[in-house]
């Protein structure tokens, strides 16, 4: 007899056919023909409830699909291409774009203390006084990381961002600021309240204001409780090689909003890398100066004669011969990628509902590939144990 769990997760994979938005209906056969199978394999020998997908192509959506559902508890909640998902990292270039809206308009200095605009800000560490603005947001400062995310205990307020950053009184640098590089969540987390502190806005007041509505990410919100519950999708988990089953928590928090809160689709992500990949523009709407990017998309520093991995917060690389910008995220129930190659206007970004999925990279690699004309393939992925 089959279990309820396996019940389910069967009605899960025959929803596992993909949802297409109306406009990209002209897609390229070779994403329908070639990078569609590829896809659609991984999600069934992986069991994912939910998988998204945009890629973009000179300036347009080429193709969107979305597969699955949003909570595999709800089979009738079939996933679309508005189906929004908790970004987790993704948001990170969001501050630092942010932090670089405030260096344009000459109210933040990349080589100024951050004490200089967070009085408060303190470490057990005398060496925090002298942690800058650029080291934060490159990774490079030397703070420490986030232990708990307190998903099961959300803060919601307005002033929970200000107290979270009065909180880390207690700790101590891992390395001397500038030393090395470490992602740091937790540095972003003040960032986020230097933001708020600086313009005089919330910080997910400001993003909203300055990012979201002048790129007409229409369904993307910082603030959950601003989420359509409708598109919303739900996470899931996997202990060891078991079944999959609905996260016990969703992962927000506000105290944790800098580093991981974005919720966004693949509707909304693509007009986000059309618009770094025009530089700071999109259908009139200028977020930043089109030589900011020199900056950002730029190593941070060196390193024992190796460039750093990041810009401003952006991670730097190349794939084939070209650029590679790109950040990934992952939490509690959910991952998510987004990769450019900006010289060839091609863009990839997918999320899924899901926490397991074995390798990321070769998920953005494959559609990557199919942009490029070449054949796309993510190589043996090795079944989920009954």
């Amino acid at each position: 007899m089959m279990s309820k769990t396996s019940a389910v997760l069967a009605t899960v994979l025959a929803l596992a056919v993909p949802w297409t938005a109306s406009h990209a209906q002209t897609t390229p056969d070779r994403y329908h023909q070639k990078l569609q199978p590829v896809l659609e394999k991984l999600i069934q020998e992986q069991e994912l409830p939910g998988f998204a997908i945009g890629v973009v192509e000179d300036n347009r959506l080429a193709y969107a699909s979305a597969f699955g559902v949003r909570n595999m508890t709800a089979t009738h909640d079939v996933m679309t291409t508005r189906s929004l998902f908790h970004m987790a990292s993704i948001t990170k270039p969001f501050v630092a774009t942010s932090i670089m809206q405030l260096v344009e308009n000459r109210k933040v200095d990349l080589d100024q203390p951050v004490l200089t605009y967070l009085p408060y800000f303190r470490l057990a560490d005398e060496r925090y006084r002298t942690i800058t603005v650029r080291q934060m947001v490159t990774h490079t400062s030397g703070m420490p990381d986030v232990d708990d995310y307190e998903w099961d205990q959300p803060q919601y307020d307005e002033g929970a961002l200000e107290r979270y950053v009065r909180s880390l009184k207690s700790l101590t640098l891992v390395f001397a600021p500038g030393e090395r590089f470490k992602y740091s969540n937790m540095a972003f987390e003040v960032l986020g309240d230097l933001i708020a502190k600086v313009s005089g806005d919330t910080f997910d007041d400001y993003v909203q204001r300055r990012i979201l509505t002048p790129l007409r990410m229409n369904d993307s919100t910082l603030l959950v409780k601003r989420a359509d519950p409708a598109l919303l999708a739900w996470g899931h988990e996997r202990p060891g090689h078991g079944r999959p089953f609905p996260s016990k928590v969703y992962p927000y928090n506000r105290i944790h909003t800098p580093s991981s809160n974005l919720h966004s689709n693949v509707l909304d992500m693509a007009r986000w890398a059309i618009a770094n990949m025009n530089r700071g523009e999109l259908d009139g709407a200028r977020i930043l100066k089109a030589s900011t990017y020199d900056v950002m998309w730029k190593p941070a520093a060196e390193f024992g004669g190796k460039p750093s991995p990041t810009g401003i917060s952006w991670f730097l690389g190349e794939y084939r011969g070209h650029r590679l910008v790109q950040h990934g995220g992952g939490d509690t129930g959910f991952l998510t990628g987004l990769a450019m190659l900006p010289e060839k206007k091609i863009a990839v970004v997918w999320m899924t509902n899901a926490e397991w999925l074995p390798n990321t990279a070769a998920v953005t690699h494959a559609a990557l590939d199919a942009a490029l004309g070449l054949e796309p393939t993510i190589g043996a992925v090795k079944p989920l144990k009954p």
